[in-house]
């Protein structure tokens, strides 16, 4: 069904986050291998610690030999601005995990840039998503990214989306600025109409501290800003048992 919702989303429940990672390097691995040769498999990737199991095990034998590395473009969901070698950077710890160890080659990766003003590195990621998909807005009908991994904080943001933020209210943007009250570090983030602007949205999440959240999300509580979230195409939740909603327990 497309144009799906947080509430409308599929959920996959793993007994362990073992089982739940494996689970999603298989998904996506199907999803890559499933592209039309020739026609670049765009993924977003996400922050977090959830993920960076992912990326190792992405790395790792059997998958890195299997992913059409080649045939992929990395693009980066939300960073904090700093220095790309910062302990914080969200592309730093991709590119420690995933991008230094699989034969991906260096012009299929687009990290956010870490230099400068943020409003204008915001300006200049938005420009190449722009250059890529040809195109100065998005097509109702065509998707740019084909998944947009995604987490989520017990505060509810996704992303940089942040409760509470101006950003929530950019409709027009492809990506922002933001400035988190309770976190570090000015952000870089997709924006709302970015994010929906995907084939899959994949949210990722384990651990019991999040299972309230994810109930809410569900529920479509509008303090949480993941609510928000849509997809062009198809959006589907992979956790672990422990993270899932009450009503899946």
């Amino acid at each position: 069904m497309p144009g799906q919702t947080t509430a409308t989303g599929a959920l996959h429940v793993f007994p362990t986050r073992d089982e739940l990672i494996t689970g999603l390097a298989d998904w996506l691995l199907k999803r890559s291998l499933e592209k039309k040769e020739g026609a670049p498999f765009r993924i977003a990737l996400s922050g977090g610690s959830t993920p960076q199991h992912l990326y190792a095990l992405m790395a790792s034998s059997p998958y890195v030999e299997r992913f059409p590395w080649r045939n992929m473009q990395f693009f980066i969901g939300d960073d904090r601005f700093v220095p790309h070698d910062h302990a914080d950077s969200n592309f730093g710890m991709m590119q420690r995990l995933l991008f230094s160890k699989a034969p991906i080659p260096a012009g299929n990766i687009f990290p956010m840039p870490d230099r400068g003003v943020a409003e204008e590195a915001a300006q200049s990621y938005e420009r190449t998503l722009k250059d890529l998909y040809g195109a100065e807005e998005f097509a109702p009908d065509r998707p740019f990214f084909d998944v947009q991994l995604m987490g989520v904080g017990t505060d509810g943001h996704t992303a940089s989306l942040f409760p509470g933020q101006p950003v929530l209210h950019n409709r027009k943007a492809w990506v922002a600025t933001c400035v988190p009250p309770a976190a570090p570090h000015t952000r870089l983030t997709l924006t709302y109409p970015a994010i929906h602007a995907s084939q899959h949205v994949v949210f990722l999440v384990e651990g019991a501290a999040k299972q309230h959240i994810v109930t809410r999300i569900r529920a479509q509580d509008p303090a949480c800003p993941a609510s928000a979230v849509t997809a062009l195409g198809e959006l589907v939740w992979f956790t672990d048992q422990a993270a899932a909603p009450s009503d899946k327990q």
